[in-house]
């Protein structure tokens, strides 16, 4: 079964050809055409993922997913975000600001597509039945993480992450002590997202250990090399 995908999207055409290969990916898919519209939508029938252009009417882009960041209802909302290629400027705030991938214009609607999916790995489809009662737990001094209910507490404090922030944390966790490189990262969390670049990595990494707090030092930086959770951290 297919998810339900809003598309925020000012130019008809461009939105058009979003829903019609998302729609023969076997995805329901509403398109609205501004951010206060978007918004809007997102109360009535909330999606599965948001794929926004920046440029909007009304409401830009990044300040939609600011907004949407500071929601507690609608902080894990996956986004993936619309952009013109030679703005890398608007790619580095984008992810700043919260987003789970970009999609630089013009772009390969099959890409787009596969970007997509390799996000929706990350959450369930309506109606997936659940996974079990029993409770998945990942501990790492004060970090814990219940992989089945896709939480995060740090010292008993609940964490508000993104989904790929999540995955990129439990990969990390999941292979303390171990030095990940930055493709070595994208190949785990981002999936088939194979124009994703290592700076991605770094800008995601950026945000989580903003997010972790205290616990951010267990993300040790290995120069020339890339990323691992220390082996020796106890938070």
């Amino acid at each position: 079964m297919g998810h339900h995908i809003l598309v925020v999207e000012d130019e008809p055409d461009i939105s058009a050809l979003l829903a019609y290969h998302l729609t023969r990916a076997s995805h329901r898919v509403r398109t609205v055409a501004g951010g206060l519209e978007a918004l809007s939508a997102i109360q009535s029938h909330r999606p599965a993922l948001v794929i926004l252009d920046l440029m909007l009417p009304e409401l830009p882009g990044l300040e939609f997913l600011s907004r949407l960041r500071a929601d507690p209802e609608l902080h894990d909302l996956p986004v993936l975000i619309l952009t013109a290629r030679e703005e890398e400027r608007e790619r580095v705030e984008g992810l700043r600001a919260g987003a789970d991938d970009y999609v630089t214009k013009p772009f390969s609607p099959e890409e787009l597509v596969l970007r997509v999916e390799a996000i929706l790995r990350r959450v369930p489809s309506e109606g997936d039945p659940p996974s079990g009662t029993g409770r998945k737990l990942l501990r790492d001094g004060a970090v814990l993480m219940d992989l089945g209910a896709a939480q995060v507490e740090v010292a008993g404090t609940p964490v508000q992450l993104t989904p790929t922030e999540f995955r990129l944390l439990r990969v990390l966790m999941e292979r303390r002590g171990r030095v990940q490189s930055r493709v070595q990262l994208l190949d785990s969390v981002w999936d088939e997202a194979e124009e994703v670049t290592p700076r991605t990595v770094d800008m995601h990494i950026q945000r989580l250990r903003g997010k972790l707090g205290m616990a951010a030092q267990g993300i040790e930086t290995v120069r020339g090399f890339g990323y691992r959770w220390r082996s020796d951290f106890e938070g």
